[in-house]
């Protein structure tokens, strides 16, 4: 995917170093030009469709703020049932009819896949913002975006990705991206909520070191970074479990103030407890910096599909 024009952007497994670093380098740049203007001019009549079929504060307002600062417009709507899903329309009718109006279109979906299944039916890019348990890849670019401001480099970083591994689509993409990297990671989860062995068994074909863990106190006396994730009511069938696992990994300033010096703290968000309050005034709490490079990393990915640069 050495040109991005007309791409779809589904998944973190989709990407060469190469393409990772064209994507950073074309957000960093946008990040400068907006220190000296509030929007550029690249994408006057162009629209992006911004279909969220699942609720989203973060991954939705950046979208349609990245096309507003490109100069662009927007459409869409923010909960299926202001849609004609309601109704009993298909995914594929929705794409087709959508496709109709649009030059680009961002998407969640509660359903794991949904983004390559809207992929295959546009005639147009399709920007995946979460597919269910599956994907989330603009998220793990502007992760990876955070990483490299925070730290200056990726290479060589130790990172530890702690709570809801299972389920977490924003952590599986993430280290579809890191496995291209010289990289240490450590999985930090309740047996329940283990990475999925697949994405485990991809880390060591890629020979990138892994190791699980259930103490989160050890890790982060080995960490460059941690990235916390919050446990995701939504995808529990039982309640009971949800309410068993929910507190598994809180991250305290106690802790904090014990970890390597020079802790990195991400976080996708939305933080529900497993990160109190007290950490947010830590030099190194990155997740409201990490929140303003989505805005950043989704421009250069409009711009990128839609040939602007």
């Amino acid at each position: 995917m050495a040109d991005f024009k007309g791409k779809h952007i589904l998944t973190g497994k989709q990407f060469t170093r190469e393409e990772i670093e064209r994507i950073l380098q074309v957000a960093e740049n946008f990040k400068e030009e907006l220190k000296s203007r509030p929007s550029l001019d690249l994408t006057r009549g162009q629209i992006l469709a911004t279909l969220f079929f699942e609720p989203s504060t973060r991954t939705r307002l950046s979208f349609e703020s990245a096309m507003l600062r490109l100069g662009g417009s927007v459409i869409g709507f923010a909960e299926a049932s202001t849609s004609s899903t309601a109704k009993g329309e298909s995914l594929e009718d929705t794409i087709l009819t959508v496709c109709q109006y649009a030059d680009v279109i961002a998407m969640r979906h509660p359903q794991m896949g949904s983004a390559e299944k809207a992929a295959k039916v546009s005639t147009v890019p399709i920007l995946n913002g979460g597919d269910g348990a599956g994907q989330h890849p603009t998220q793990a670019l502007l992760d990876m975006l955070t990483i490299k401001t925070e730290k200056g480099k990726i290479d060589g970083m130790t990172v530890s990705l702690v709570g809801d591994l299972k389920h977490g689509r924003t952590v599986h993409a993430l280290v579809e991206l890191l496995k291209h990297y010289k990289v240490n990671l450590i999985f930090v989860a309740p047996e329940e909520l283990r990475m999925p062995q697949e994405i485990t068994e991809s880390m060591k074909s890629y020979s990138v070191p892994t190791k699980e863990t259930d103490s989160l106190s050890s890790a982060l006396k080995e960490s460059d970074v941690v990235y916390m994730t919050r446990v995701q009511k939504e995808r529990f069938a039982d309640p009971a479990q949800y309410e068993k696992l929910k507190g598994a990994f809180i991250l305290t300033r106690a802790l904090v103030d014990k970890a390597k010096p020079g802790l990195t703290i991400m976080h996708p968000l939305p933080r529900v407890t497993e990160i109190t309050t007290d950490v947010d005034s830590y030099e190194g709490a990155a997740y409201f910096r990490q929140v303003k490079n989505g805005l950043y990393v989704r421009m250069a990915l409009i711009a990128l599909v839609l040939g602007k640069v």
